[in-house]
């Protein structure tokens, strides 16, 4: 049995569930954020399901509580406006309050660093995101500058497409430029999970992708 107890944002999504399902195939006790804990149907002890909205500081702060580590793979509620950097806001506040280090998280292609040394296909995805979704893609550059000035020993994870399949493949991490063109969701989630303990990418953010 581990002894880190998990906070986990956005486990009810598309890549969320691979994430939880590996925490628990690994016995971490997990406290799960969910804005509709109805609709879940997750039988585990290990599980501790909170009702709430990353957007909410009060519901941020009951989830962090008595944590060792934050784990987020939120994604953008449809035709709702910008949550990234709001809700990493409240994780941090409520991280560094309770004195919790670790924080991995993910995000897109779109976000840029300084040690960045982009292909000429990965700088066109950025500015395509830029031109058709400017205000998501401005609020994850936010979100990284909030992590940047954070005390947090985080890890921002850039991801590309991708697929939901329990498959694994070869992958590969690059802090300067994304390779690949997509990433399992089940190796995403190892990958997360890993993270837990690996502290090679501690205040980066790498690509992370398959190698197919």
């Amino acid at each position: 049995m581990k002894t880190h107890t998990i906070a986990v944002i956005g486990g009810t999504g598309k890549s969320g569930r691979y994430l939880v399902d590996s925490l628990l195939n690994k016995k971490y006790s997990i406290k799960l954020l969910a804005r509709n804990p109805e609709n879940l149907n997750i039988q585990n002890s290990l599980v501790e399901i909170i009702k709430g909205d990353a957007r909410n500081e009060c519901d941020i702060d009951h989830l962090i509580k008595d944590c060792n580590v934050v784990l987020s793979t939120l994604g953008q509620p449809r035709g709702e406006s910008s949550i990234f950097s709001e809700a990493t806001h409240n994780v941090i506040k409520a991280m560094e309050y309770y004195q919790i280090k670790r924080y991995i998280v993910t995000t897109g292609l779109s976000v840029n660093t300084f040690l960045d040394q982009k292909s000429d296909r990965v700088k066109m995805a950025t500015e395509w995101m830029y031109k058709n979704y400017p205000e998501t893609t401005i609020d994850k550059q936010k979100e990284y500058e909030l992590l940047l000035k954070s005390s947090l020993d985080w890890t921002l994870v850039r991801l590309p497409l991708i697929h939901e399949t329990i498959e694994r493949f070869s992958m590969e991490e690059n802090v300067r430029d994304c390779v690949g063109e997509s990433i399992s969701a089940t190796d995403l989630a190892e990958f997360l999970v890993s993270q837990i303990e690996d502290q090679r990418f501690r205040k980066q953010s790498p690509f992370l992708y398959n190698i197919l």
